[in-house]
């Protein structure tokens, strides 16, 4: 069952707010010409859809839980993308929303990631970590500390 609602949370999450309303964005923005650097979106797409896909993977098999907030993971994930960064799904999409800019050239296609960062950041910082040092406790907060919230640290 968990798997079942990850996924329709996956189709949901990625249908609407990573594919359908940027693309909406294309009737509306004036477009720049990204001429050669338009071929970066695809790389971009592979790597930003792989870290979401992997995420969504290590919250359903080892969380034990899915990314939803009604029905998160039983076990801390601290593994895969998650060693690097603390919100990778939000970084995975980030690169998505790159790559639509580099692709389509629409301004808007900036602009909606950047209003959707403060949304998820503000998500972050008032609801998520809260929950998570309630839930999890100093094994979290060990975590807070090593492990940057939104760039990547490579080791």
């Amino acid at each position: 069952m968990t798997v079942f609602k990850s996924l329709l949370y996956l189709i949901f999450e990625a249908g609407l707010f990573v594919l359908y309303i940027p693309l909406a964005f294309l009737r509306t923005s004036s477009r720049i010409e990204t001429g050669v650097f338009s071929f970066l979106a695809i790389p971009l797409w592979l790597i930003g859809s792989l870290t979401v896909l992997w995420c969504f993977w290590a919250f359903t098999f080892k969380g034990r839980g899915t990314p939803l907030p009604t029905d998160p993971p039983k076990e801390l994930v601290v593994t895969g993308p998650y060693r690097y960064v603390r919100n990778p799904i939000y970084a995975g999409a980030a690169l998505i929303f790159l790559g639509h800019f580099l692709w389509f050239g629409y301004w808007a296609l900036l602009i909606y990631p950047a209003l959707a960062f403060l949304g998820a950041h503000f998500f972050v910082v008032l609801y998520e970590e809260p929950t998570l040092k309630r839930k999890f406790g100093a094994s979290y907060e060990e975590y807070l500390e090593s492990v940057p919230r939104w760039v990547p640290k490579f080791r």
